[in-house]
């Protein structure tokens, strides 16, 4: 198909990009019937427009089939280690290197919706439902998302978050934060993940909005994430699911920007 029905939809240049690094059809059992651009163009249509699943139009395949793949490619990783490839490819572009050297961490309380699920109560943001616990390189592109309950803190996120990142992730040695992640959790960043939580504290002469430095970066990320109604709130059941929703809505930020029009 190289008609976009829907300004979700992906352009032929940003097919080209992302159909090498979709799964190949298993060997066995049954032939893949349906056309994995549709399947994609489904899930995107899901992120971007907010929509539920029952409700995709009927010019996508049934939303079963697509949701089928989400939930696969999620349990098998497969929406993380293409965001993961797409990411690398984008940083090279612009001339960097595919591994970063700092970033910045913070957190995006979220309202979750009556379906269920993990949830909890931040006092700190008054929000009942989840929290984000976010990892961004200088270019405000996604490292790792972890979503916990927005009762769980902060310095728990964080070391969750940074307990879990993977190679790429290997050169990463400072990485800036605001004040609440200050404490233990500073000593046990240097002794386990060899890399500087580096705190960037507002001055109490200051009064009124102020940009910080550094710590801008994830905020513009959350922004961009705000774009997908999808996420602006928490509808997902799973923590997980909620996690996969995150690394689509980055990958098709980066699509747009390695395949431009």
């Amino acid at each position: 198909m190289a008609t976009k029905l829907y300004p979700s939809d992906l352009t032929d240049r940003q097919w080209e990009v992302i159909k090498e690094l979709l799964p190949a059809p298993a060997r066995r059992g049954r032939k893949r019937q349906l056309e994995m651009r549709q399947v994609i163009n489904a899930i995107l249509y899901v992120v971007v427009g907010g929509v539920q699943w029952r409700m995709l139009p009927r010019e996508y395949p049934k939303w079963k089939s697509v949701y089928h793949y989400f939930r696969l490619w999620r349990i098998n990783g497969t929406w993380q280690r293409i965001h993961d490839t797409l990411r690398a490819k984008l940083r090279q572009k612009l001339g960097r290197h595919k591994h970063p050297t700092a970033g910045a961490l913070d957190s995006q309380s979220v309202k979750s919706t009556s379906i269920g699920g993990a949830s909890g109560y931040d006092k700190g943001k008054n929000v009942k439902g989840r929290k984000r616990h976010v990892l961004v390189d200088t270019l405000g592109l996604l490292l790792t998302v972890v979503v916990t309950a927005a009762s769980v803190s902060d310095p728990a996120g964080a070391r969750l978050l940074l307990s879990l990142w993977g190679g790429h992730c290997k050169k990463l040695r400072r990485i800036w934060v605001d004040g609440t992640y200050r404490g233990t959790l500073l000593e046990w960043a240097k002794s386990h993940i060899k890399a500087v939580l580096e705190p960037v504290l507002r001055s109490d002469d200051l009064k009124g909005f102020v940009v910080l430095p550094k710590r801008w970066l994830v905020e513009r990320t959350f922004a961009w994430l705000g774009q997908s109604r999808r996420l602006s709130k928490d509808y997902e059941y799973l923590p997980a699911s909620s996690e996969a929703m995150i690394y689509i809505a980055m990958t098709r930020i980066m699509l747009r920007r390695l395949a431009a029009a």
